[in-house]
């Protein structure tokens, strides 16, 4: 995924079908510059980490 597309369905109201190493996600924010995504798993979200967006996956 490119940080358009994620910053995209970080804006979106409506909850895209996202992945990372498998796992479902929510994308809290997305730094287009550095091409970084804050997410969260959808069953832990208290635990949230940085990770680059080419490895997330729009299903």
């Amino acid at each position: 995924m490119n940080a358009q597309r994620a910053e995209e369905i970080a804006s979106s109201p409506i909850m895209a079908n996202v992945t990372y190493n498998g796992e479902s996600i929510y994308i809290e924010h997305v730094d287009e510059q550095n091409g970084i995504a804050t997410i969260h798993s959808l069953d832990e979200p208290n635990n949230k980490q940085s990770v680059s967006v080419t490895i997330l996956e729009e299903q």
